[in-house]
């Protein structure tokens, strides 16, 4: 093969879905590509080709915008662009531009296909149905990126993400002391000439350095320890346990072929197995002061990290966190009742929004509330006032914050006796406003988590017959819930966000997660369904022939999907000590990513038509 088609072949190879075709194909495919040049500001694609041709970013950037000259994606080396649609008026609707100089491979549509047939893997790219690419990406989610969560199968690699501090031998005490305290670390790897050789840690400074007055300026080799015991990357964490516990050590160097990748610490292996939900749990049960409760509330944004690092699923890691949340809110119940005595009536606490569907991450806002007996009377209020000023201040100082739209039995209007929920729920069907519909997100998909479930479930029972039969209020909710678009563009191009602190990123919660919650929450309303988990909803509306097995299964994949990515952001974010958000950078997707995510977001604009279809009337909205 010449030179310059090996190195287009070579080019090829390393990017999917090219990465899955056998070498022969490889080693044919590069005399079926065009060569294209587009200089700076040149129009993006070249409309003069075939109508469906796929292009290949060798160097160079475009972005496509739309009509309002709003970025909706970006290309770059290595990404790909399918042009397969017949341009139409709609054409005008995005304009794409090389902002640098670009070179392209472009493949036509009849090798295409030829590809397709050569290659199963390749076709499933291609042509395969959305569902079918879909369900495959999150097999694959499931499996081949996750580790165990427990510690009899985790391997170390998970828990020494940080690069290492590697010094050479002949560094003086003092500015290796310097470094360490500049790179935040308490223990360095030294080598001698690339080969490990020793280990420095704060304690080695203290013991063999300033405690015995050893000059500063000493090379390190004096005081480092430099009879090391390291591992592989692929040991068990439960071998490095006992080979830690059986040494009498604190720190193991981990090694990939023969060179150091991180430091195993006991404070990690602390860390990891203190975020056991178990041990949470049991935590939670025996704390007996708000302090404790925030104490134990510190850990759980690590254990979101190991659940990312687990084979845990997205709908797992919701009810993992859920259910530590109700924990949390129950122990501030019982402490509130040891501070303010028996409740004089019964009640009965409510979660709302992502805690009631058993949905929620790490730290969210709190949305809650509170359905108080008919037997209450006016000199009660003081104390369910102070029940519920108790346990909302305490969510907030667990990392609950105080939900924005003080949607909290903190507000009196949400701490209520049996019948006036019930006038609330009456109105907002009979009258669905928007602010009522801004509340369908918390109050439709209410949870009893502690007191008397029996005056949540008559109150269920109620409203359920009611949205059942008021196709005035379904249709309302139906237009409420197609506001809320997948961030999904003309051309399967991605809507990103703009503002400055978010810039083209993708607001994964609000434009992917949501949209399918609200789906679920208006067949449940519709359908007299008692389930909040979405995928609940999902199941009793397909077994009560709502929803098609195939848009069923479809649907869940996508929030699978979606909330995989959303966690996996999430936990990079831990990682690195920063605040997690919903905001996931296109930059942090790969190609194949990218267009398993534009599926998920095109599976919800498919049930958004057929929302459009079944229920007309909320096109008037």
């Amino acid at each position: 093969m010449e030179i310059e088609l090996k190195e287009i072949r070579d080019f090829i190879a390393q990017h999917p879905p090219f990465d899955v075709l056998s070498d022969e194909v490889l080693n044919n495919l590069p005399k079926y590509l065009t060569i294209r040049y587009f200089r700076q500001g040149s129009t993006f694609p070249d409309l003069t080709v075939e109508k469906k041709s796929l292009y290949i970013v060798r160097s160079g950037a475009i972005e496509i915008r739309d009509q309002h000259d709003q970025l909706i994606d970006k290309l770059a080396e290595g990404d790909i662009y399918l042009l397969d649609e017949r341009l139409d008026e709609d054409s005008n609707k995005f304009n794409g531009a090389c902002v640098e100089d670009t070179l392209v491979y472009l493949l036509g549509y009849s090798d295409l296909e030829l590809l397709t047939k050569q290659s199963e893997n390749f076709n499933r790219q291609f042509n395969q149905s959305i569902d079918e690419r879909l369900r495959h990406a999150v097999e694959l989610t499931q499996s081949a990126d996750m580790r165990d969560l427990s510690a009899m199968k985790l391997e170390v690699n998970a828990l020494t993400d940080r690069i290492p501090v590697i010094l050479d031998a002949t560094i003086t005490i003092q500015n290796a002391a310097k470094i360490m305290n500049d790179e935040f670390v308490s223990s360095i790897l030294v080598t001698d000439d690339n080969k490990l050789v020793g280990l420095l840690t704060d304690k080695d400074i203290r013991r063999r350095c300033v405690a015995v007055g050893l000059d500063f300026n000493e090379p390190i080799s004096i005081i480092m320890t430099s009879d090391l015991m390291t591992v592989s990357e692929k040991t068990l964490l439960s071998e490095a346990l006992l080979l830690m516990t059986r040494k009498k050590i604190n720190h193991l160097p981990v090694m990939k072929d023969n060179a150091p990748i991180g430091i195993l610490t006991t404070s990690d292996i602390v860390r990891h197995l203190s975020t056991s939900p178990t041990l949470i749990a049991t935590d939670i049960y025996k704390a007996n002061s708000v302090d404790a409760l925030k104490r134990i509330s510190i850990k759980l944004p690590e254990l979101q990290l190991q659940l990312s690092l687990s084979s845990a699923t997205a709908k797992h890691i919701g009810e993992v966190f859920s259910s530590i949340t109700d924990s949390i809110t129950c122990r501030l119940l019982e402490l509130a009742e040891e501070q303010y005595g028996t409740p004089p009536v019964e009640y009965v606490w409510l979660a709302g929004g992502s805690q009631a569907r058993n949905e929620q991450t790490s730290h969210s806002d709190q949305d809650n509330a509170l359905i108080i007996s008919e037997q209450f009377k006016t000199e009660y209020a003081d104390y369910f006032k102070n029940l519920a000023d108790f346990v909302c201040d305490g969510l907030n100082e667990c990392g609950y914050v105080y939900c924005p739209g003080d949607a909290m039995a903190k507000n009196i209007q949400w701490r209520q006796p049996l019948s006036k929920w019930q006038e609330y729920f009456s109105h907002w069907i009979s009258s669905p406003e928007p602010k009522a519909l801004m509340l369908s997100s918390i109050f439709f998909d209410l949870r009893p988590v502690y007191g008397n479930f029996f005056l949540f479930e008559e109150l269920q029972n109620k409203v359920l017959k009611q949205t059942e039969s008021s196709e005035f209020f379904i249709s309302h909710m139906v237009g409420n819930a197609l506001t809320h678009q997948p961030p999904l563009g003309f051309f399967r191009n991605f809507v990103m966000v703009h503002d400055d602190k978010h810039k083209n990123t993708l607001d994964v919660k609000h434009r992917g997660v949501v949209p399918i919650v609200d789906i679920a929450r208006v067949l449940a309303l519709d359908n007299g369904l008692k389930e909040t988990n979405t995928v609940d909803r999902l199941d009793a509306a397909l077994a009560c022939k709502a929803l098609s097995i195939e848009m069923h299964d479809n649907l869940i994949d996508a929030l699978e999907y979606i909330g995989s990515l959303r966690i996996r952001h999430q936990a990079k974010q831990i990682r690195a000590g920063l605040s997690a958000d919903n905001y996931l950078p296109i930059k942090e997707l790969s190609g194949l990513e990218k267009n398993h995510l534009k599926d998920s977001f095109s599976i919800i604009k498919t049930m958004h038509q057929v929302f459009e279809t079944r229920y007309p009337s909320s096109r008037m909205r």
